[in-house]
């Protein structure tokens, strides 16, 4: 058996190494007597210690013989090519102590310095047989080793093996030998020039046709376009169809043009021997990820239909959803309790669930989804987002919960804090507001759910929106004069309503004054500013016409003369006399 050969084989080497020639001395035999009854003592003894040996060493010899090497898996072992000039001449199998790839590249180096020795003859492969094992030789120095693994490894008898090898490592040294030939040299220098003029000819016969293919499309969708014009019709689509086809043509001149370089550079590097392993390496990395990325198709091909249909299925199960829920916004379909105006929100949710759910059944089936580097990314990604989102999931949070709290709708005039506008824009993460300075202000949702909003203009339409002011007035002053004047100045102040009618209320008997407060309703909350400023104006024109003097903000002794403007300086340079009020 192989294991046993192999076993002898060690231990005879091993004699070797010990004794010089593998057979034992005979001076000691031509000794006296004595000399050899204690060598025959102690070859009894070395036999004694040698069964013992045996004994010992049985289940490791069994062990041995049971583990010998089949030819499946002999095949089974990693081999590597050796390579000359790009050509792969046979396969070699490794071992721990000397992968394949490594010896592999030894082979070839030796064979390629046979190649280059002048010395050697074509045809004078030395082989030289072993127990287990051939060496081929050149010229005295060993090219290779051929064991009987290696021929298991290809299914044929070691010595079938040598002979193939023999010749098919011959041929290669003669190809070697011509490829770098003056002949040959030239010959790669005229087709490599040859090439070139070609690939320079084709490069501007593209540039032609590119440019010719180019303006006829154009000049068709010009064409296209005026009779779209002429009929008073949108060319929008026109426009689309124009850089639609101008892509298309840029896409198939890039693909030409990477196909003819790829092309050319493969014929242009398989010229010349030391750059022709290079030549086929220009198509391995064109090709190697088309052929991969096909044959994943191939495979996900059952996979990719799954995927299509349930595509399919839930793009018009979310069409269904969206026309019911527009339905409602129209108000073509109602629910009790739910407003118009949610749709569009609710619709936003519905359609996250829906997609959500699709995910989790799609997963299963998405080509790499079971591989590791599949799984990391997923968990690399929903990490990131987790820590890099809370604040904007916190803001769409809170957008929905404003929508569903109906705390405010689009045009309505608002505080929030101490920021007053009217609403402009509500978004799923900020509300922006418009000041009475024409300001915009963005405001994020989640500030907006944890701050109290006043709306002015939810009951101004229904019930009104009161509008107060205060004064400080003398107790001097009869209170009801104060209310009578002050009534009036609403009276006088356009814009305001009638109904209900303006009431005036005394907050506080202060120190020194009674402080009045004026109430009028108006339902214009957006024109607050201007009806304050007006109110403001004709209570001080009332209160100047009675000679009454407004104590605020401060009062500290009786004047000598009241602190009023007779209604005789009202325009005074540079003011204009203002229209009589209206009623």
């Amino acid at each position: 058996m192989q294991s046993g050969r192999s076993t002898a084989v060690i231990m005879r080497g091993h004699e070797e190494e010990c004794c010089g020639t593998g057979v034992m001395p005979a001076a000691g035999l031509a000794e006296g007597g004595s000399d050899t009854r204690r060598f025959t003592r102690r070859r009894g003894k070395a036999s004694i210690s040698g069964w013992l040996a045996v004994i010992l060493l049985m289940p490791l010899l069994c062990s041995a013989q049971t583990t010998e090497v089949v030819p499946e898996e002999a095949a089974a072992v990693p081999r590597a090519p050796v390579i000359l000039d790009g050509q792969t001449l046979f396969l070699v199998r490794g071992m721990s102590a000397l992968p394949a790839e490594k010896r592999a590249a030894m082979i070839a180096d030796r064979i390629r310095a046979a190649a280059i020795d002048p010395a050697y003859v074509t045809g004078s492969l030395e082989p030289v047989d072993g127990d287990i094992y051939t060496n081929i030789k050149a010229r005295g120095q060993m090219l290779l080793m051929i064991t009987d693994a290696d021929a298991a490894a290809e299914g044929v008898a070691r010595s079938t093996l040598v002979g193939v090898l023999l010749s098919r490592i011959d041929e290669a040294i003669t190809a070697y030998r011509a490829a770098r030939t003056p002949e040959a040299l030239r010959q790669g220098g005229l087709r490599a020039a040859g090439a070139l003029a070609v690939f320079v000819v084709f490069l501007l016969l593209l540039v032609w046709a590119y440019r010719r293919g180019e303006g006829a499309a154009e000049k068709f969708c010009k064409t296209r376009m005026e009779k779209i014009r002429a009929r008073a019709l949108p060319v929008v689509e026109t426009e689309r169809l124009w850089v639609t086809l101008r892509n298309a043509l840029r896409f198939v001149r890039a693909a030409i043009l990477l196909a003819a370089s790829i092309l050319f550079a493969n014929v242009l590097l398989g010229q010349f021997p030391w750059t022709r392993p290079f030549s086929k390496r220009v198509f391995e990395l064109v090709l190697n990820p088309l052929s991969t990325i096909w044959q994943g198709v191939a495979r996900s091909l059952p996979d990719l239909i799954f995927l299509a249909v349930l595509f399919i299925v839930f793009r018009y199960l979310l069409k269904l959803i969206r026309a019911a829920f527009e339905a409602v916004e129209r108000g073509t379909m109602s629910f009790r309790g739910f407003d118009a105006e949610w749709a569009g929100p609710t619709f936003q949710i519905a359609r996250l669930l829906v997609i959500a759910f699709a995910l989790v059944v799609a997963y299963p089936y998405l080509p790499g989804s079971g591989s590791e580097a599949f799984k990391g990314v997923s968990l690399f990604i929903g990490v990131i987002f987790s820590l890099g989102s809370s604040g904007v999931i916190a803001n769409i949070m809170a957008g929905y919960s404003l929508t569903y709290r109906r705390a405010y709708r689009l045009g309505d005039r608002i505080r929030i804090g101490d920021t007053i506008g009217d609403v402009e824009t509500i978004r799923r993460q900020v509300t922006h507001l418009r000041s009475p300075k024409n300001e915009e202000v963005i405001i994020p949702n989640s500030v907006i759910l944890n701050s109290s909003v006043i709306n002015y203009s939810s009951l101004a339409k229904k019930d009104g929106l009161i509008l107060h002011t205060t004064v400080g007035i003398g107790y001097e002053t009869p209170w009801r004069q104060v209310e009578a004047m002050l009534l009036m100045a609403a009276e006088r102040t356009p814009g305001l309503l009638r109904e209900p009618l303006p009431f005036v209320l005394q907050n506080m008997l202060g120190d020194f004054c009674i402080t009045y407060e004026l109430n009028v309703y108006c339902d214009r909350p957006r024109a607050q500013v201007q009806l304050y400023t007006a109110l403001h104006r004709n209570i001080l024109d009332v209160f100047n016409e009675h000679g009454v003097q407004i104590m605020t903000p401060a009062y500290e002794g009786d004047p000598a003369e009241p602190k009023v403007v007779p209604k005789d300086k009202w325009f005074e340079n540079p003011a204009k006399p203002s229209p009589p009020p209206e009623g």
